[in-house]
């Protein structure tokens, strides 16, 4: 007799990364962690707080979200290396930063990861 086991789904019950909805989040003592963006939160704060102070905007006003691209709208100076950003350098797939100083995290291909001022760049 040949007896058919029933395979249980077992679901996660965390969920993903509110900055950069990774699938990949968990649990770090107290808090939930995603290794994609590096963001920490609590359980149960996950719903996005879109008040004034929170929202990140651009030279030209507009919104940014996780995941935009953007151009530099002037040079930059960048500590410790020989070369500048110049202006009109596209910077793809940036991650916000609210209530920061230096409210944009993004990747630069030949500088490497960098934090951006959001006024310093307008939505591509």
């Amino acid at each position: 007799m040949h007896i058919q086991s029933n395979p249980v789904k077992i679901m996660s019950t965390i969920p993903p990364c509110p900055a950069c909805n990774s699938e990949y989040a968990y649990e770090d003592g107290n808090l939930l962690a995603c290794p994609d963006c590096g963001h920490e939160w609590i359980p149960g704060s996950e719903t996005e707080n879109t008040s004034e102070e929170t929202k990140v905007l651009d030279a030209n006003g507009n919104e940014l979200q996780n995941g935009d691209d953007v151009v530099l709208t002037q040079g930059l100076k960048v500590k410790g290396s020989a070369h500048d950003l110049k202006k009109g350098t596209k910077v793809k797939k940036i991650r916000i930063k609210p209530g920061e100083d230096h409210n944009i995290d993004c990747r630069i291909d030949v500088f490497g990861a960098m934090q951006l001022k959001s006024e310093f760049v307008k939505k591509a």
